[in-house]
């Protein structure tokens, strides 16, 4: 293995793009109208332009035969009725939506996208559609200096991915992670397109291996696939958030989780006994820090095998767990998709029985070497497939667990590929399918099946499912971790980025192992972490087998301290949090997101990425560097509160701002309002009570929302929820509020308490819903008062 030598850098070794072929798609030669748009067909192949919304057009070409209008199952969009409008030219066919206006010229076909007023948002120039040398098809896009770059799912290095070559192809990597390593666990082929201020995207729906590169030509960008046709989705804006609403309308928005699962979560490569489960939910209880899962490794199972347990550690799980849940704090195994070879073992010989495990075209099954020892794989590519997998859950379901860890199913196989034999045959539902084609699926349809069983099982409560690989449509089912991370500063500067592209490609539950991994944790690392990871979507700290324990106490006092204080923190942010896991799952819009999406006019906040956004209005500048106790923080327009001090900042500029081990850099926008409850043990603990923290702003209005429901059930689906919009008007020594209710759920909470920041006035008079009530002041410009 020289992989990881100099003589990977070997001259002889090197190949160039020097002499590439580009074989053009050449002139119209016939141009038929469709219902939904146009087919043009050229000698080089078919290509059909579809209208799926006014924002929203397919483009498909087959260099190979007829163009196919199937997607991929991360595509859940079908094309609506759009009125458009087609007028054919000598030279050119104008095709028009309400928002959009295509340029087709015919000799050769090139396509230029404008938006209503004939401003062009995205051309084809020198190059356009065509076939490569290895006879892929791939399509080039011109390329301005003003272009940034973002999305692409699971990426490392910064936010803007100019200038880099991105590989689609799930890939099992425990080697250090570094800003060159691509690719990882996730294919999610979509990006933004941010141009002084105004955006698109572009989703690639191909599930081969494929390929982004914004790195080869100066002023173009291309995409190809190594397999099947060309087949992607323009997606207009002008808005990021825009964009992203109608990408995830094309694939799919996340479920709302159970609140237990935006709590905090313990894990760790193993906690190998009952005893050991017992011990470490004791300690959490004992130093009265809060706790609502904790997740059992591999070395739970009997022999590696999933859906067992080994009763040698664990002589009873289901007391284990029924305790546990007594606490308030869930159970969260790990199921891997391997299945061990083991004529004995009763999910082995169904899977043998019934044609579940992937073969070979001859009909010989695929076997590969992971956890367990020489293991079939289940084809979920087949429905009745994932039908059974997620029917196993049961074993898991009766013993009162109700969320699962999906690891390995890249699907991951210890050999020199990483992964099954690109030879292997699906069987997707009667159609033959190459590994190649669905490895990037295989992830996706895992997490498919075990959520959709757990949810048939769990009667009518939500399950919780996480995963390390996926794909486009992923969020349907799972949040994603972002894998085998280290231990090191660099590790947890490269997740803040990482965790906002998932976000911005449609996938808003994510999160990265806190404290690192693999290697060894510190207290002022974990520290820092935990801190930064309390306003991420996804909250678990997990480490390594060999690697030292970094459970909160495990760095001694000084540590626990402060790690206590920003995991109790969690908890009190919970209902602005959860406010905004409701926004995610009706529009899709990311949780923590990066400062460009709510200042797109900012050029500034382009390449920011060691801040970020919790909503739209609550910044978070996390200490990444040891021994720092000052950062620089960009503030964007506006007035900025600092939350710890309510001291007032000016934006538009960056401020040094002091941050000792035990402050997280935390600033609320002037005129805004964040939303709190009680410290708790967990989310099992209701709040009696909500506090509204508003940042006065005199001669101002502002509207927030409070979205609340039972957080178990499917209920929210029936209309069994509380969505509370406020309209809060600032006017001098008064604030009038007034509130309006939809939906019908009736929350725990009675209390409400406004606490009001920043305000200069010596009396405060507050009116709620036309009650009035007198403020009292407390510290410094802090009136309180509460109905």
């Amino acid at each position: 293995m020289l992989e990881d030598s100099s003589f990977s850098i070997h001259p002889e070794k090197q190949t160039n793009d020097l002499g590439e072929i580009f074989l053009d798609i050449g002139d119209a030669e016939q141009i038929d109208r469709d219902p939904h748009g146009l087919t043009l067909r050229t000698a080089a192949g078919e290509f059909k332009i579809l209208i799926y919304r006014d924002e929203i057009i397919r483009f498909i070409f087959q260099p190979f035969g007829p163009a196919s209008v199937k997607t991929t199952a991360a595509v859940i969009a079908r094309p609506e009725q759009v009125p458009f409008d087609i007028r054919e030219e000598e030279k050119r066919i104008i095709l028009s939506t309400k928002k959009l206006i295509l340029h087709i010229n015919k000799e050769p076909v090139r396509v230029t996208i404008m938006d209503e007023s004939h401003q062009v948002i995205l051309q084809e120039g020198k190059m356009g559609i065509g076939t490569n040398s290895k006879k892929e098809a791939v399509c080039f896009k011109e390329m301005t200096d003003d272009d940034h770059f973002y999305g692409f799912g699971e990426k490392t290095g910064f936010l803007n991915k100019k200038g880099d070559k991105l590989i689609m192809w799930n890939t099992d990597v425990y080697a250090p992670h570094n800003p060159e390593t691509d690719p990882l666990y996730q294919s999610i082929p979509f990006f933004l397109a941010l141009n002084k201020g105004k955006a698109y995207g572009i989703y690639f729906d191909n599930s081969f291996k494929s390929c982004f590169d914004f790195q080869s030509e100066k002023d173009a960008y291309s995409f190809h696939a190594e397999g099947g046709q060309l087949d992607y989705y323009f997606i207009a804006g002008p808005g990021l958030k825009e964009v992203i609403e109608r990408y995830s309308l094309l694939t799919g928005r996340m479920p709302l989780p159970p609140k237990w699962a935006i709590g905090y979560h313990q894990s760790r490569y193993s906690y190998e006994t009952d005893n050991k489960v017992r011990e470490i939910a004791g300690t959490f209880q004992k130093k009265e820090i809060p706790l609502d899962a904790i997740y059992l490794d591999i070395h739970y199972m009997d022999g590696y095998r999933v859906f067992t347990f080994d009763r040698s550690r664990f002589q009873n799980p289901k007391k284990l767990v029924e305790e546990l849940k007594e606490k308030g704090i869930m159970t969260v195994p790990i199921v891997d998709p391997g299945v061990k070879e083991d004529p004995e073992y009763e999910v082995f010989q169904e899977g043998m029985v019934n044609n579940h495990f992937c073969k070979y075209i001859d009909g010989k099954v695929y076997y590969g070497d992971v956890w367990p020892g020489n293991s079939a794989f289940p084809d979920f590519a087949n429905t009745g497939v994932r039908k059974w997998w997620g029917e196993r859950h049961r074993f898991y379901t009766d013993l009162g667990i109700e969320g699962i860890w999906n690891d390995m199913n890249e699907p991951a196989v210890f050999n020199k590929s990483k992964t099954m034999d690109e030879k292997v045959v699906h069987d997707h539902d009667g159609v033959i399918k190459t590994h190649r084609e669905m490895h990037n699926l295989y992830g996706f349809y895992m997490c498919e099946a075990t959520y959709r069983g757990m949810k048939s099982l769990l009667n009518g409560k939500r399950p919780f499912l996480v995963t390390r690989a996926g794909f486009s449509g992923v969020q349907r089912y799972a949040a994603v971790w972002t894998g085998d991370n280290r231990s090191f500063w660099e590790h947890l500067q490269m997740s803040l980025p990482m965790i906002m592209n998932l976000g911005l490609s449609g996938v808003p539950f994510a999160g990265a192992d806190v404290g690192g991994f693999a290697h060894h944790a510190n207290g002022e690392l974990l520290a820092r972490w935990t801190q930064a990871g309390a306003f991420m979507p996804f909250f678990r700290n997990h480490s390594a087998i060999e690697s030292c324990y970094q459970e909160p106490w495990s760095f001694g006092e000084k540590y626990e301290k402060v790690i206590k204080k920003y995991i109790e923190l969690r908890y009190q942010w919970l209902p602005q949090l959860y406010t905004l896991f409701a926004e995610a799952h009706k529009r899709g819009i990311p949780v923590m997101r990066p400062l460009f999406l709510e200042y797109p006019e900012d050029v500034k906040t382009y390449n920011i990425n060691d801040q970020f956004l919790v909503g739209e209005n609550t910044l978070i500048a996390p200490i990444m560097h040891p021994s720092a106790d000052h950062r620089a923080v960009y503030f964007p327009e506006g007035l900025w509160v600092d939350y710890w001090t309510d001291r007032v900042l000016a934006g538009n500029q960056y401020h040094l701002v002091s941050a000792p081990l035990d402050t997280l850099p935390i600033f609320i926008k002037k005129g805004t309002a964040v939303i709190h409850g009680e410290k708790k043990s967990s989310t099992a603990v209701p709040d009696k009570k909500m506090i509204f923290h508003l940042y006065y702003h005199d001669k101002s209005a502002v509207r927030f929302h409070l979205y609340d429901d039972d957080g178990r059930t499917f209920n929210y689906e029936k209309g069994d929820f509380l969505q509370k919009t406020f309209h809060v008007c600032y006017d001098g020594p008064e604030i009038i509020i007034q509130t309006t209710d939809t939906g019908q759920f009736k929350p725990a909470w009675t209390q409400m308490e406004f606490i009001i920041h920043c305000c200069n006035q010596e009396s405060l008079q507050v009116e709620l819903d036309g009650k009035k009530a007198a403020a009292v002041k407390k510290a410094g410009h802090v009136f309180s008062v509460v109905f």
